[in-house]
């Protein structure tokens, strides 16, 4: 059968979806199997499909029943019976907050949330910062980082009340760039993918509107591309707080050292960007932003943060035996070590610390076998 269940904290995100069989198009049904006794009302009648997001039942023509729930089985079997059976005890929702900013897509609903209204709110929110902390701003043109961060950087315009323009052309043949292998092929990759429209950017004080700051490879070659393209000042705003501390939940952030957020505050990173100014979200704003488009009957009380604040809702803490093996297999010369490959047993070892991570490679080839399922940032 087909079996799809949910960690206990509901961390990353997972749905499934119902239709009635393509097979038997002329038996209908109105059941909506979103609790046991509708499933078992509706046995055998309909087909079932599980994704991690909304937008991928939507396109198979399948209709969304629900988000599979913290600590939930759901296990369908041959015969086309639902079965759902809560599998942890004291299971808790907290996802994690950056699938809203940057992983998925805005066509979809997460734990009852609309991506786009809250890119909408997070936009609404940075803003608001902004007009706070620079209330004399001379900020003539809002200009997004393709792509993500559009919905965002549309809503700070409007907040802003200055025109918002599409300065970067985005090279549909090179995929995302900040998450590749190793950093001298991250920043030659960002001029590749994106070109500037000149007009956009002459005599112009421009802000720069973009989902999050990692390492800072890919928002210095783009503030540099835009001074280059003729802009007066180069403003900044991340639609995400700074991110300072790993991410051991599936996504590759393992050592805090290559984040340019590390050790430094604003100033710092603005004057190490190359940029006038810069302004993160807060974390709280971050929150409120998705919490506020969720439905009365499906709260949001808790998101896992902790690639901003180092609280890790599973309970590790920074410097931790944990975190100290995580450096020692996955920082960047560890990376260069399982490119080289070989069968030696250091480079199988650091094969297995992968195994479990999602994989984002910015290029299109077949990921190392170790690295297969790995997310890199």
């Amino acid at each position: 059968g087909l079996v799809g269940f949910r960690d206990p904290h509901g961390i990353r995100p997972i749905v499934f979806g119902s239709r009635t069989p393509t097979t038997n198009q002329t038996r209908s049904t109105c059941i909506i199997p979103s609790t046991p006794a509708k499933m078992a009302q509706s046995s055998g009648m309909l087909d079932y499909a599980m994704a991690s997001e909304s937008v991928a039942i939507d396109t198979l023509g399948f209709q969304l029943v629900r988000d599979i729930k913290p600590g939930e089985a759901i296990f369908v079997d041959y015969h086309g019976n639902c079965h759902a059976r809560q599998c942890h005890r004291n299971a808790s929702l907290a996802p994690c907050i950056f699938e809203y900013v940057y992983f998925a897509r805005p066509d979809s609903i997460m734990d009852g949330v609309s991506v786009y209204e809250s890119r909408l709110m997070m936009g609404e929110k940075l803003a608001k910062k902004i007009m706070k902390n620079h209330a004399d701003h001379d900020i003539d043109v809002v200009i997004p980082i393709p792509d993500t961060s559009r919905t965002s950087a549309l809503q700070a315009a409007y907040i802003l009340g200055r025109p918002f323009r599409e300065g970067f052309i985005k090279n549909r043949y090179i995929a995302r760039t900040f998450i590749m292998p190793h950093q001298p092929t991250r920043k030659k990759s960002v001029r590749l993918k994106l070109n500037t429209i000149k007009s956009e950017f002459a005599g112009r004080n421009v802000l720069l509107v973009d989902d999050s700051v990692v390492r800072g490879t890919t928002a210095t070659e783009i503030i540099q591309m835009a001074r280059e393209a003729g802009a007066r000042n180069v403003y900044f705003a991340s639609a995400a707080p700074a991110i300072r501390y790993p991410n051991i939940y599936g996504i590759d952030i393992p050592t805090r050292e290559e984040l340019v957020a590390y050790g430094r505050e604003e100033v710092a990173i603005a004057e190490h960007l190359g940029c006038n100014w810069i302004e993160f979200q807060d974390c709280d704003d971050l929150e409120e932003a998705v919490r506020s488009s969720a439905s009365p009957d499906m709260p949001l009380p808790h998101f896992d943060t902790s690639c901003f604040t180092g609280k890790y809702v599973t309970g590790e803490v920074i410097g931790d035996k944990y975190f100290q093996n995580l450096f020692l297999n996955r920082n960047e010369s560890a990376k260069s070590l399982l490119r080289a490959g070989g069968g030696s047993s250091s480079v199988n070892d650091l094969r297995a610390s992968f195994v479990g991570c999602e994989s984002m490679h910015n290029d299109k080839s077949e990921p190392e076998d170790g690295q297969k399922g790995c997310e890199a940032i």
